[in-house]
């Protein structure tokens, strides 16, 4: 998935992004299981306000992860295995879920 936003650093040139759909994925289950461990019910915006993504993608991974039996989709909650895996990546130090790709100037965009 491809998507354009704001570079926070140039305020007027904007760059292309995609997901990492495994690094959201891992980044999805530790915060899911941070909010298990205070009592609380994550939000699928919330958690995409948390992690700098779009409802969307959080949306497709969650569903990603109940199809693999790791989060139950309709809760919003984390299964055993989701939580043993979110145990795991707890610590660690995590890749970004955006990888940038430098946009060419204008001037060498070419219109077909």
């Amino acid at each position: 998935m491809k998507y354009t936003r704001l570079d926070p650093n140039v305020t007027t040139e904007p760059f292309m992004t995609s997901i990492d759909a495994r690094s959201l994925a891992a980044h999805v289950l530790v915060a899911l299981a941070d909010a298990q461990s205070r009592g609380r019910t994550a939000r699928l915006d919330e958690l995409a306000e948390d992690l700098d993504v779009r409802r969307t993608d959080v949306r497709s991974t969650v569903t990603q992860l109940h199809a693999e039996g790791h989060v139950d989709a309709y809760r919003l909650r984390l299964t055993m295995s989701g939580l043993a895996l979110a145990a795991t990546f707890d610590g660690c130090l995590l890749k970004e879920p955006h990888r940038a790709m430098e946009m060419p100037p204008p001037s060498s965009l070419r219109v077909a």
